[in-house]
């Protein structure tokens, strides 16, 4: 049974991962920081270390000296993760940003001791014949039966090898990122960095200098110079996730990196050569994107070398009780409760329900149902799939609410509309004149619900003026 020892000084925090790879079968001990590692543990005995960048006392990147012999996974917050691409300079395997999902986590944890345990450390040469390519197959990464996951799962298989640029198109929370993880372990690069970025999350204002890194006094507040994602991801594969929402100074530099395998840091004359291998996803149509100027054309041409398409869960019908049983299996033995199953009902409540927040939205159902379910079985009520928006509920807001602030059309025409397009109309109309909060209470939803589905529906939000 592998070892890991978690170095945290969030207690909140320290406790989840402990529990969360304990469920997983792995002998887990832990310390608050570094120097209590080394008076309580041997740190170098370990087969794991996953750290905290930030610790008190000496940093969490100490342990990649003190443990020379162990792979160090660092924790980090977003606010930090320059610094934790500096750590992997340093030598630390992997980071993973917080907040991060389970899912995230286990699959870095078993990446990491999949490596360990097959002798890669250095170069992907000759490690590729030991158990990590069944271990990385698409299929043991993502669940699908159907057919129209199985041709992902074989194209994935096809491209991974090659150096050729991948497009994963799909709906939010269909696993773009798995697929963009299978793509990279299967390839000769699976021994250095998959850097992953969410294009999405980062302020428009630095997203060049996170790209691309800065020099020392390049602008106001950089007081050193700092190294890019894309460099840190030197000789691995680089995702970049929500590509869409690239800027278009950001874009202009992004084709240089793909036509000429250079890049220049923010404030510096000086260009350097890259390795990457560049793996990008959006769910967005590029394509009509290119129409209106959004997306510059000649990089989308560059970056629609092979395209993947991930399914949503709506046409994926036969995979959708595999997964909820995966799910439950999953967060039955992590919540004490093993013994659940699905009731008739729910299982055709779950294959009715539309899904447009695809399998993230499922999983969450599961977990949810599984934390109030009482008994052994799962019924239609604790699913509670209506509360997230499904085919057939519109919130009491929009119907009965002041007409002022509710779409102006007549009780025969709002009963043509899908959810998706109330929705639509609904937030175009008011995001005027309504903050987020305000649009987010009246369609009945949670802020995070509200700017996921403007992510999936293409709704950019209002711009405001200081």
């Amino acid at each position: 049974m592998p070892r890991i020892l978690i170095v945290e000084d969030e207690d909140i925090i320290r406790s989840a991962v402990r529990k969360l790879l304990q469920h997983a079968g792995y002998e887990v001990a832990d310390a608050r920081s570094v120097e209590e590692a080394e008076q309580n543990h041997e740190p170098d005995q370990f087969d794991l270390i996953i750290s905290d960048l930030r610790l008190p006392g000496a940093a969490g990147t100490e342990l990649i000296n003190r443990a020379p012999n162990t792979p160090v996974l660092i924790m980090t917050s977003y606010a930090s993760l320059r610094s934790a691409v500096d750590s992997m300079k340093m030598g630390a395997v992997e980071y993973i940003a917080k907040p991060f999902d389970h899912d995230e986590m286990l699959a870095a944890v078993e990446n990491i001791l999949a490596r360990q345990g097959s002798g890669d450390t250095d170069s992907g040469s000759g490690a590729d014949s030991g158990n990590r390519p069944q271990e990385s197959d698409p299929a043991n990464i993502m669940f699908g039966q159907c057919e129209a996951m199985q041709k992902v799962f074989t194209l994935i298989r096809k491209v991974a090898p090659t150096e050729t640029t991948v497009l994963i198109q799909g709906e939010s929370g269909t696993g773009k990122e798995l697929a963009a993880r299978a793509l990279h372990l299967l390839s000769p690069r699976a021994s250095k960095p998959l850097i992953s970025v969410n294009c999405a999350a980062i302020p428009e204002s630095l997203i060049e200098s996170e790209l691309f890194g800065h020099e020392k006094g390049a602008f106001t507040g950089a007081v050193s110079a700092r190294t890019g994602l894309i460099e840190a991801a030197d000789g691995g594969s680089l995702f970049l996730d929500e590509i869409g929402e690239l800027p278009a100074e950001a874009q202009a530099r992004l084709l240089r990196v793909l036509q000429e395998s250079e890049i220049r840091k923010v404030g510096s004359t000086q260009s350097r050569k890259v390795n990457v291998r560049m793996i990008a996803a959006t769910h967005r149509n590029l394509k009509a994107m290119t129409r209106t100027g959004e997306f510059r054309e000649d990089l989308y041409y560059r970056l629609n070398v092979m395209q993947i398409r991930i399914p949503p869960l709506r046409e994926r019908q036969s995979d959708i009780l595999g997964l909820a049983g995966k799910f439950l299996k999953r967060q039955g033995e992590k919540m004490g409760k093993p013994n659940l199953n699905l009731s008739p009902e729910a299982m055709r409540v779950l294959e009715r329900h539309r899904w447009p927040g695809n399998v993230r939205e499922l999983e969450n159902a599961i977990e949810r149902a599984t934390i109030l379910c009482d008994g052994d079985v799962i019924t239609p009520s604790l699913l509670d799939l209506d509360s997230e928006g499904g085919d057939e509920h519109i919130p009491e807001t929009l119907v009965e609410g002041n007409n002022e602030q509710t779409p102006t059309r007549d009780a025969d025409s709002a009963n043509d509309l899908s959810l998706e397009d109330y929705f639509q109309h609904f937030v175009l109309e008011n995001q005027d004149r309504m903050s987020e909060t305000e649009l987010a209470q009246k369609l009945g939803i949670s802020r995070k619900s509200l700017w996921e589905r403007r992510q999936r529906l293409g709704i950019p939000r209002k711009k405001t003026s200081s």
